[in-house]
């Protein structure tokens, strides 16, 4: 087994793992809403295409546009359906939820990079700024509730925040493998 193989075995683990939960979330969680609802299963669906794709190339599912298209919409999810109105409590909401349109804006995108559609100045740099977008949210979720060495208390859960400690991992873990799958060629 060579080492992509086992890269691309991690990943499908973690993206399976991440599918069930946020279906999980979508499904089982009280009080969630429909916007709740909604987040769970974008989240469901892009955790399950990313299962497969470190064995498959983006050919091989359905049309690339189509893919690009879905989670471009899925993208305009997040923003779309913060709170209302830009200023007070919607900001606030609307950048919680950015992470979120980051994550499936590069859904949409690698078809499009892997399509060959853009020069490649162009797309590697709409790669790197997602890529660093995302490992911003992964070190930011992953380290947000680590004790610092100053012996501060750790952080308490932001009201209308997607989750507890057990979500930020979800959500630093699969940022993190989706930076990883930008990067790689398929």
């Amino acid at each position: 087994m060579s080492a992509t193989d086992v890269m691309h075995a991690m990943l499908t683990a973690l993206f399976a793992a991440a599918a069930v939960h946020a279906l999980r979330q979508a499904v089982l969680t009280r009080g969630a809403g429909w916007r709740g609802r909604g987040d769970g299963l974008l989240h469901t669906v892009m955790a399950a295409a990313m299962t497969v794709m470190p064995w498959h190339g983006m050919g091989d599912g359905p049309m690339p546009g189509q893919t690009a298209f879905f989670f471009a919409a899925a993208a305009l999810w997040f923003p779309l359906t913060a709170v209302p109105g830009l200023s007070g409590p919607g900001s606030a909401d609307l950048v919680r939820r950015s992470p979120h349109a980051v994550g499936m804006a590069a859904m949409a995108w690698m078809p499009v990079r892997h399509g060959g559609v853009t020069d490649a100045r162009t797309s590697d740099l709409v790669t790197a700024v997602l890529t660093l977008c995302l490992l911003a949210h992964a070190l930011r979720s992953l380290t947000r509730d680590m004790p610092t060495l100053r012996g501060a208390p750790r952080s308490v859960g932001v009201p209308g925040d997607l989750g507890g400690t057990c979500d930020r991992f979800w959500q630093g873990s699969t940022a993190m493998g989706t930076a990883l799958m930008l990067l790689m060629h398929h």
